[in-house]
């Protein structure tokens, strides 16, 4: 409906300017939204407000002259001119009925759109160092980049899914060492155990299977154990291969699969860093001081220079974070989302920063950046703070196990990232209406169910004879909720655009209120076929949307509960 209105208006701008009555250029684009309140219409366009200047009229003026210019539509009663020069639409109700026919034709289609055309765009995510299992942190992480990616497809985009293992470094050097200190049957409490070493008792299976040269496969990596608690080389590359397929686990049983898995260790084996540390310096943006190599970040919106070499030697964790970038840059994606812990707030600057210096053209504010706030786990009003399994935290496993997939899911896209969550174990596992998952789950069930009591009293229904009958769908829980399900694609889209799985979750469970509060105040299968044909295709509407939202979020749609 946006767009039939975005036609018209053009039209009638177009009329204007053919006649001569104003001569400024016809917007790209022209903006209409939601009224809040139904007394002032259903839609509203301020595109005479931003015109009026160029025009050289009132706004006011230049409103009226729009609305005398629409064509005819038989979606719009009546316009209206409201304040500065705000005009209102008030569509009739076979416009709004109208959305119930669309949703059935076009099925799982309904809501997708091609604003991407199939242009490239990679989302990294989780990117979690492969020193232990994943904990509730990353389960957001992947939650919402899993989510943004499908809501980009959904969008038209070409989306590519990539996991950064960051296998190089002091944090993998604690791992080998960690895990050798088991192989000599050394623990935690030890007065030789690694300073910064891993406690949690994954470590112990680790050392275990290395010393029971078990084959771990894992991704790219078929490594089988020494047994030599000797060869600290070899216990790494076994440790890292172990705790790559355990995380591989962990997504798998969170229903995510990547397209990509990429090496930090791959960056300096193929001598990428090296060259982007070459195009730095050949820019003049690099400078000796204190025998370390400083970037000036400062030119590019930085608070102050960064170290790119350590006087010591080796490079500080932000210069194969740009090499990296630019590795993407070059496989030609359009557009890049890192999808991260807050932890990762200080890297945005210096990580554009580099790659603005690296002279390539490469956009300002290139690549984009959503960052999640941590996740308190609460069982009883009590904080859950430790896992047997991982020692210090709680795993992303020990979530799935305990509440399953779908409400693990949906609990964990469902705020904004940038707002901390609180997951509240009781509420994830109650049936009730408190619980939003269940709330949205248990509606798309309901619809499914009103469609086998069809059946078993006999009856059958079609859904193109009950497109006849939608006018009969007036009463105000019907209106509710076709203007809902109108809703949907706009809803799909802009979270697409903005990067918000969050909007969606929030639209099943504001969709799901209004379809229980009608199926409560009003009785489907009734003995009038003309309104029960159009009431259950009304049902039969919301159960779709429903389905679709859900498989924007990853949770399944039941049929029965």
């Amino acid at each position: 409906m946006k767009q039939h209105l975005t036609d018209l208006i053009t039209s009638a701008l177009q009329s204007l300017i053919d006649q001569g009555t104003i001569t400024t250029a016809i917007p790209a684009q022209v903006q209409i939204d939601r009224t809040r309140d139904k007394a002032h219409g259903d839609l509203a366009s301020n595109v005479a407000l931003t015109l009026g200047k160029n025009a050289g009229m009132k706004p006011r003026d230049l409103a009226a002259l729009i609305c005398e210019h629409l064509p005819e539509s038989e979606h719009v009663t009546r316009t209206e001119i409201a304040g500065p020069g705000f005009i209102n639409f008030y569509l009739g109700q076979s416009s709004i009925q109208a959305v119930v026919k669309r949703i059935l034709e076009q099925s799982s289609q309904y809501g997708t759109n091609t604003d991407g055309a199939q242009r490239k765009v990679q989302v990294e995510f989780v990117s979690a160092n492969p020193t232990g299992p994943l904990h509730v942190g990353h389960g957001r992480g992947a939650a919402v980049g899993d989510c943004i990616s499908r809501l980009l497809e959904n969008s038209g985009w070409q989306v590519t899914r990539e996991f950064y293992y960051n296998d190089a470094g002091k944090q993998i050097t604690n791992l080998a060492l960690s895990v050798q200190a088991r192989c000599h049957g050394r623990g935690p409490e030890h007065p030789d155990w690694p300073a910064d070493g891993y406690r949690g008792d994954y470590i112990n299976d680790v050392a275990t299977d290395y010393m029971a040269a078990a084959r771990i496969e894992a991704a790219d990596k078929n490594v089988v154990g020494k047994a030599d608690p000797d060869d600290l080389e070899a216990i790494q590359e076994f440790a890292v291969a172990y705790l790559r397929r355990e995380q591989d686990l962990d997504l798998r049983a969170f229903g995510i699969d990547f397209d990509v898995f990429f090496l930090e260790s791959s960056l300096y084996q193929s001598g990428a860093v090296e060259t982007a540390v070459k195009r730095l310096i050949d820019g003049g943006y690099t400078y000796e001081d204190g025998g370390a190599l400083w970037l000036r970040t400062t030119d590019f919106g930085d608070d102050k220079d960064r170290v790119m070499r350590k006087s010591e030697g080796g490079y500080t964790y932000f210069v194969p974070d740009v090499a990296y970038h630019l590795n993407k840059w070059e496989r030609g994606f359009e557009r890049v989302i890192n999808e991260q812990g807050a932890d990762h707030h200080s890297t945005v600057t210096r990580v554009r920063a580099g790659l603005q210096a690296l002279e390539l053209d490469i956009p300002v504010g290139w690549p984009d950046y959503v960052l999640h706030q941590m996740v308190l786990v609460m069982r009883g009003g009590q904080e859950v703070k430790i896992s047997k399994r991982a020692g210090s935290y709680v795993t992303l496993r020990d979530l799935i196990d305990e509440v399953g997939r779908d409400a693990t899911r949906y609990f964990l896209c469902s705020r904004a990232p940038s707002s901390q969550l609180t997951f509240d174990i009781d509420l994830a596992l109650s049936q009730s209406n408190d619980n939003p998952v269940y709330y949205i789950q248990y509606a798309h069930a309901r619809t499914c169910s009103v469609m086998r009591k069809l059946a078993e009293q006999g009856m059958s229904w079609s859904a193109a004879d009950s497109l006849s009958h939608l006018e009969l769908l007036t009463n105000e829980h019907e209106i509710a909720l076709l203007n809902r399900l109108d809703r949907y694609p706009e809803v799909a889209a802009t979270a697409a655009e903005k990067c918000e799985p969050h909007a969606v979750a929030t639209y099943l469970r504001e969709l799901a209120a209004d379809f229980h509060t009608w199926y409560n105040a009003h009785k489907m299968l009734v003995e009038e076929a003309d309104i029960r044909n159009a009431r259950l295709a009304l049902s039969q509407a919301v159960r779709q949307v429903l389905a679709n939202g859900l498989a924007l979020l990853g949770v399944s749609a039941p049929e029965s509960m």
